[in-house]
């Protein structure tokens, strides 16, 4: 264990307090277990670290990848006791779903050790809640989104910007956007989030942000999905050819037998594809709201997860349409509700619909339409239902 307390020190010593994602505010740190899922590359080591070193006790606290060599010979369940014995009150796992009995033994250290508070990170494809272990009454689970274009812009300037509601959008972005221009020029910051402001670690190159991207975009299917779901060699294939064919077309609607033939999969096996990809955080899928939705439902339109996949995945693919309109879905993904709307593009929570375009774009498709807007591109500010698109990325 001496090693792992001395790495974790090393690790505090480097990490930086500078930049700190939206979700550290929001979690409950009280809680005695705690799950932050996300996808790979958003941020959740970093953030576990930063709120170590702003608010533990260093001396009772340790930070350790389930991947560490540590647990060829030791488990889990036998760190927690032994780290409580010596004083210690909170234990931060990172890639939990790299450990084979990652829940079995969270709830062992739930029951058995309560003085110890456990925070742990995983890939967004962990089904906590589905697990051989009933952790549902026991983990409280976060999900930490991609960057946010505040966070971007917050991230790349050092401005001090604050999030708004749907709501305080929707009624006052004549008057946020006003305050937002005497500080920034958010067009020129728009197309840079655009290409390459989903992931924190663009800072580290530029130049080579889009290669890394699908280094890690690699890792996901072949690590992380593998990890959760103990697919083939011959799926992890399939799966990449599915990806890559959905990222040349999207967002559209999927003709599955076409899908079907071109990655060698059945209809059923395709489906299930699909929803592993947008589980490990790379799809979108959308519905209307009167559909129901199993397990064998075909999406009515995909969506890459974000603009940045978009880039790196099919740059021929990045018309301004196709990427205003998978940035309105992935800014709203995990904070509302979001379908196809009958008329208009999106309905949100069942309530307000959005049609997107750009700056010429008439109202014809949501003429009389109740609590409809046009979220129009290229506009620094809008006016009456008239919002600029890039005002929705200050929702977290």
């Amino acid at each position: 264990m001496e090693d792992l307390l001395v790495e974790f020190q090393q690790k505090i010593s480097k990490t930086s307090l500078d930049f700190q994602r939206y979700l550290i505010n929001e979690i409950d740190w009280n809680n005695q277990l705690i799950a932050i899922k996300g996808a790979r590359g958003s941020g959740k080591t970093t953030m576990l670290l930063q709120y170590a070193k702003q608010h533990l006790n260093l001396k009772t606290s340790l930070f350790v990848s389930l991947d560490n060599l540590f647990f060829i010979e030791n488990t889990l369940i036998g760190l927690a006791k032994d780290f409580s014995k010596i004083g210690g009150t909170h234990l931060l796992l990172d890639e939990v779903h790299k450990y084979a009995n990652w829940s079995r033994e969270l709830k062992l250290i739930y029951d058995d050790v309560p003085e110890l508070k456990v925070i742990f990170t995983s890939s967004s494809m962990l089904e906590i809640y589905k697990s051989e272990s009933d952790l549902s009454r026991r983990a409280v689970s976060y999900y930490l989104k991609e960057m946010s274009f505040r966070e971007f812009i917050v991230f790349e300037t050092g401005l001090n910007l604050k999030w708004h509601t749907l709501e305080d959008v929707l009624e006052n972005h004549t008057e946020i956007a006003t305050l937002l221009l005497q500080q920034i020029k958010p067009i020129p910051l728009f197309l840079k989030y655009l290409e390459f402001g989903a992931y924190p670690y663009f800072k580290e190159n530029v130049k080579l942000y889009h290669q890394k991207l699908i280094n890690t975009i690699n890792l996901i299917i072949e690590i992380d999905i593998n990890a959760v779901d103990h697919i083939s060699y011959d799926l992890i294939t399939k799966l990449k050819k599915l990806l890559f064919a959905i990222a040349t077309s999207a967002p559209f609607t999927p003709n599955i037998t076409k899908l079907s033939e071109r990655i060698g999969a059945s209809r059923a096996g395709l489906i299930q594809a699909i929803k592993q990809l947008e589980r490990a955080g790379l799809v979108n899928e959308l519905y209307r709201p009167t559909k129901g939705i199993g397990v064998l439902t075909k999406p009515e339109k995909l969506f890459l997860n974000n603009t940045n996949l978009m880039y790196a995945l099919a740059k021929a693919n990045t018309n301004v349409g196709n990427l205003r309109e998978t940035f309105f879905v992935n800014q709203f993904k995990n904070l509302a509700v979001i379908h196809l709307a009958d008329q208009g593009a999106f309905l949100i929570d069942e309530k307000y619909t959005f049609e997107i375009g750009g700056k010429n774009k008439t109202q014809v498709q949501i003429h009389n339409v109740k609590n409809s807007y046009i979220a129009k591109d290229n506009i620094e500010m809008g006016i009456g239902n008239i919002i600029p698109v890039w005002l929705f990325g200050f929702l977290y």
